[in-house]
């Protein structure tokens, strides 16, 4: 059972990431990154929204008619937003703030839906759980990455903390066109490395195979 929830939790975080895999959820992806704290802020929103419509809909898989499923999903999951919403609201205000309306259209993130109908009604709760957290820390540390990358460059920080003068920020990463080119950039070199994995081994085996001969 271990080794199944390790082997779910890899495959739902890294090699079937939600962002740089599946290119799932791009509107939060490409309009909440312009700093690193509002994108580990959306991917944490993101990730509690997953968890428990997750659980909540594997609790419920049973008892759901199949016709109505879809939007039993949606139901289940605009609950889970909404308490997120209001948590953040009351606790996290300037974060709320920050992100504005894209927290309530988490509902529609295909996404948590995606793992909804995909997985979480098809499989028992722990699973289930162990999937909305992979799938939720892969999107988050996506996000984060991207966040990142386009503060630094675009901003010269991180966390709001002045790195680099101001004559080196390229502001154009704070843009529209900075998150489709930083995204564009990163989703290629995940890809690259991607690829690269299997021709290594292939080339391994021939050596291995030239060495006994």
């Amino acid at each position: 059972m271990i080794k199944k929830i390790i082997s779910q939790f890899k495959d739902s975080a890294i090699i079937n990431n939600p962002t740089f895999i599946q290119a799932l959820g791009m509107c939060p992806t490409l309009a909440t990154t312009t700093s690193a704290i509002n994108a580990l802020g959306m991917g944490l929103a993101a990730t509690a929204v997953l968890i428990l419509s997750n659980v909540i809909i594997s609790l419920l898989r049973k008892i759901i008619p199949s016709q109505v499923r879809i939007a039993s999903y949606i139901v289940i999951i605009s609950g889970a937003v909404t308490a997120i919403e209001l948590l953040m609201k009351a606790y996290l205000v300037d974060l709320y703030d920050a992100l504005g309306i894209f927290i309530p259209l988490i509902v529609v993130n295909c996404i948590i839906l995606a793992r909804a109908e995909a997985f979480a009604s098809k499989n028992n709760v722990l699973l289930s759980l162990v999937d909305g957290l992979a799938t939720g820390l892969g999107f988050t540390g996506a996000l984060f990455i991207i966040g990142c990358i386009r503060e630094f460059l675009g901003s010269g920080s991180i966390f709001g903390f002045v790195i680099t003068p101001e004559q080196f920020h390229a502001t154009i990463f704070v843009m529209a066109p900075g998150a489709f080119l930083t995204l564009g950039m990163l989703m290629a070199l995940v890809q690259k490395l991607k690829n690269r994995t299997p021709k290594s081994k292939a080339q391994l085996e021939n050596a291995e195979t030239e060495v006994s001969q």
